[in-house]
This record gives structure tokens, C-alpha cells and sequence, in this order.
């Protein structure tokens, strides 16, 4: 099994967190939703694999690149 950074797209607040450690995502489920620009962005996990790990707390500003959360694929 690999460990996976899951990083951020754009900069922005981490306005919810939908995800919890120990779950089992899918490829492309949610893990949180930043807010910029008054618009809602999920970031998602890039493959399938358990939630190791995350980040970044709501309210957290984040910028471009960011690892935000570590999954086990």
C-alpha cells in the first residue's frame, strides 16, 4: 500500500470538513470543501484508499498545493 498526498487545487478557507479519518473513500469522494470566492470547491480523494490522515481544520486558510489529507491506497 502507498501513501497518497491529497493536496489542494486553489487557495482558499477549508470552510467544511465532510470526511473522517479511518474512512474508505472512493475515488473522488469528498474529503472537504474550501471556500474562495464566495464559491464551495470539494477537494477530493485523487484514488481509492482509507483516510489516514487529515490536515487541515475548518477555517484553516490554504493556498495552492497544500496537503490537506494522507491516504493509504
Amino acid at each position: 500500500m502507498a501513501t497518497v498526498d491529497v493536496k489542494t487545487e486553489i487557495t482558499g478557507n477549508v470552510w467544511k470538513v465532510v470526511a473522517s479519518v479511518g474512512d474508505v473513500l472512493e475515488e473522488e469522494a469528498p474529503i472537504l470543501i474550501l471556500e474562495s470566492m464566495k464559491m464551495e470547491i470539494p477537494v477530493s480523494a485523487p484514488e481509492k484508499g482509507v483516510l489516514m490522515e487529515i490536515l487541515a481544520k475548518e477555517g484553516d486558510v490554504v493556498t495552492e498545493g497544500t496537503v490537506v489529507a494522507r491516504l493509504k491506497a
